[in-house]
């Protein structure tokens, strides 16, 4: 019988090594799987790459394994806010390395490891110091950048609803990078609000079939998510 379920968010992390590289879902807040943020900052791994598309918020989550010294460089689109207090005191103090990549490139490269597609051409970026080193090529009059594939050791993702075949449905725009960096990573692991039996999920609605999926944990409703219903 398959079943990709796990007992907790800290047994489907205890095996991420020093200097992985890591894939974060969320926009912002929106999305973000806390719960396995918070695993892997008690696993202790260090030395990690991180891709997501911000780089934390506050002093909980991504900001807290920032702020614990775990993280060697970050590759986001969106570095900086109000509350990226501890992003910006690595960065400035050169304890952290970062590679700024515009939001679409950063999708698209994501998406790109899981299709399997070696490179491609952007014209984002061409003309402007993200495009130094890289690439560039003039296609029907127009400047492009070649961009390449970023893949990880493993995938961290938050999703609504998943059965142990590790099929996910999302809520709303929570889902945002989940499925592109699920397919992306040598091992996807997604904590879920319920674990459904099989047959529930309409296959018309899974958006992140289970072969894309190694790792499943049921964390259920936050008390700040209870508190809002």
């Amino acid at each position: 019988m398959i079943s990709k379920l796990v007992a907790s968010a800290a047994a489907a992390l205890a095996d991420v090594p020093d200097g992985a590289t890591v894939m974060i879902g969320g926009f912002g807040t929106a999305g973000q799987p806390m719960e396995l943020i918070d695993a892997l900052l008690e696993q202790g791994a260090k030395d990690l790459v991180i891709i997501n598309n911000n780089a934390g918020n506050g002093t909980t989550g991504l900001a807290a394994l920032l702020g614990a010294n775990r993280v060697r460089k970050i590759i986001c689109s969106f570095p900086r806010q109000a509350d990226s207090q501890i992003f910006d005191g690595l960065y400035r103090s050169g304890k952290l390395e970062l590679e700024l990549v515009p939001q679409g490139n950063l999708a698209e490269r994501i998406r790109a490891a899981g299709a399997g597609i070696g490179a491609f051409f952007s014209p984002t970026g061409y003309g402007t110091p993200l495009a130094d080193g890289k690439e560039v090529r003039e296609i029907n009059g127009r400047h492009y950048v070649l961009e390449y594939p970023l893949h990880a050791d493993y995938a961290l993702i938050k999703a609504e609803r998943g059965d142990r075949w590790g099929n996910l449905v999302y809520r709303k725009t929570a889902r945002n990078f989940g499925p592109i960096m699920a397919s992306a990573a040598r091992v996807a692991v997604a904590q879920v609000r319920e674990v459904v039996e099989l047959g529930t999920l309409d296959p018309e609605t899974v958006v992140t079939p289970g072969i894309f999926v190694q790792r499943v944990v049921e964390i259920g409703a936050t008390s700040a998510a209870k508190e809002q219903q």
